[in-house]
């Protein structure tokens, strides 16, 4: 009786010594491997998650609009365009949209520009209780994946395109009040409408 009851207290014993739990940590992490690895047919496009650099083509894909239809990006771009992202879930985004919409309403008589707001992984009612009408003119990113494209991790953040072209990267909150931003702004729509002239 003594010695099964020396082996029943042995088995719990020797299942908890390093070198069985190193063996189950293992096979755990070998079934999570298993689990999580994308199929071999599924890519993962690890330049998606690299920021877009200077004089690189601006990325473009497909959004949501607030009335929930598929919208290519390229048709709302205009030659100089501030692709903006940002979230009603983001504290710094919600101090920083008043000064954008400031400036996007200086320069509303401009064909050449285009304020292009993109909500992430937001909801469009929330976005709508905040911009009011204005969410009509907003675009949504419900899973980050154009968010990502551009290599925006955080928001929120803006880029400024000309002519397809990355030409400037705003990362977290700006003051678009600034004059030196208004400014550099400027000097891309000039330089646009020189070669317009031109």
């Amino acid at each position: 009786m003594s010695d099964a009851k020396a082996d029943t207290t042995d088995t719990p014993h020797e299942s908890h010594s390093p070198a069985a739990r190193w063996g189950f940590a293992a096979v755990v992490v070998v079934a999570l491997v298993a689990v999580f690895w994308p199929a071999s047919d599924e890519k993962i496009n690890f330049q998606a998650f690299r920021r877009v650099q200077e004089g690189q083509a601006a990325p473009v894909g497909m959004l949501i609009d607030s009335s929930g239809r598929p919208i290519p990006l390229g048709t709302r771009m205009a030659p100089v365009t501030l692709v903006h992202f940002w979230a009603t879930w983001c504290p710094p985004c919600i101090t920083e949209i008043p000064s954008i919409l400031r400036m996007a309403d200086h320069h509303s008589g401009d064909h050449n520009f285009s304020l292009i707001m993109i909500a992430v992984q937001d909801d469009v009612e929330k976005a709508g209780t905040f911009l009011g009408k204005r969410v009509n003119e907003a675009l949504f990113d419900h899973d980050w994946k154009l968010t990502h494209s551009y290599g925006t991790e955080k928001v929120p953040e803006t880029h400024l395109v000309v002519k397809n072209k990355l030409v400037e990267s705003f990362i977290g909150a700006t003051n678009w009040d600034d004059p030196e931003i208004r400014q550099r702004l400027q000097a891309a729509l000039d330089a646009v409408q020189d070669d317009e002239e031109g």
